[in-house]
């Protein structure tokens, strides 16, 4: 940690932070001092960018191709109507230039590719996934064990969402602290545990297609971006070994406890993935044919 304190405009700013035993001013520099990688700047990003720049994280990296849609409006809250045709990266930095100008924004307008993601991901201590397609999400889940990054997991449909986190700690021996799955003693789960493979492509539809209900991501990136505040922290229990499932509709939350596979082909015993390069991220994700 840095020699970083905080002067009097940081104290006011985060007063509500550090008047909190579980995080005080050593906590807020550790929140000044982090720094988190947010794949995707629409549905889920769009929360979890807001909520990372107000609790103070000092370096927030935003990666994504596109550019702003009308019809994103209606849930992609970083993005005013002005904001139409312009880059998502660059409406969102600006969006968090106004809110807090404690935070350095590196904006990526690119498409994570097999070819890319060493050089975008390297350097920041929590990857947090809010793409909408499942090549990304296996080509992140991969690169993010493979060198032991912690990630965010999240995805919605409808009126539904789902939430897990990914530490990638693959020591033998946890103190519990931080994670359900360490504390028994077990090798934590990834991506590929928890979905062996990816649906045939055309056969899950995107919300061009079947809608989606405009305040859902808004509570999963949410709780996305609270477990990332509180891994950065280093406290309370995280999401690791769990996925919550959450239904708007019925306004419930499920929770279903996943394990670490043997056979996973990137994190199991016997890995079949031991680079990003050996595996194909288009149409099914599956391993790359001899």
């Amino acid at each position: 940690m840095s020699d970083l304190r905080l002067d009097a405009t940081q104290l006011d700013r985060y007063s509500r932070h550090v008047i909190m035993d579980e995080v005080g001013p050593e906590g807020q520099k550790r929140l000044l001092d982090g720094s988190v990688l947010v794949v995707g700047a629409g549905g889920l990003g769009s929360p979890a960018i807001q909520y990372l720049a107000a609790a103070g994280v000092g370096r927030l990296g935003i990666v994504d191709d596109d550019v702003v849609e009308r019809s994103n409006l209606q849930r992609q809250i970083v993005h005013g109507d002005d904001d139409v045709g312009r880059p998502k990266v660059e409406s969102a930095a600006d969006y968090v230039a106004q809110l807090n100008p404690d935070v350095e924004v590196e904006t990526r307008e690119a498409r994570l590719t097999t070819e890319t993601v060493e050089g975008l991901l390297e350097g920041y201590d929590v990857v947090l996934d809010a793409s909408d397609n499942f090549a990304t999400r296996y080509l992140l889940n991969d690169h993010c064990v493979l060198t032991g990054t912690p990630l965010s997991h999240g995805a919605i449909y409808r009126f539904e969402g789902q939430v897990t986190t990914f530490t990638n700690d693959r020591g033998d021996e946890g103190d519990g602290d931080e994670s359900g799955a360490a504390a028994d003693g077990e090798r934590p789960p990834c991506y590929r545990c928890v979905f062996p493979e990816a649906p045939e492509p055309g056969t899950v539809p995107d919300c061009a297609t079947t809608g989606v209900l405009g305040v859902l991501p808004g509570t999963v990136g949410c709780i996305q971006a609270t477990e990332v505040v509180k891994f950065l922290l280093g406290k309370g229990d995280l999401l690791e070994g769990r996925l919550l499932m959450y239904d708007a509709m019925g306004m419930t939350f499920e929770e279903v406890p996943v394990r670490q596979n043997p056979a996973c082909p990137v994190c199991g015993e016997d890995p079949e993935i031991e680079s990003i390069h050996d595996a194909a991220y288009e149409g099914t994700c599956s391993l790359t044919a001899d």
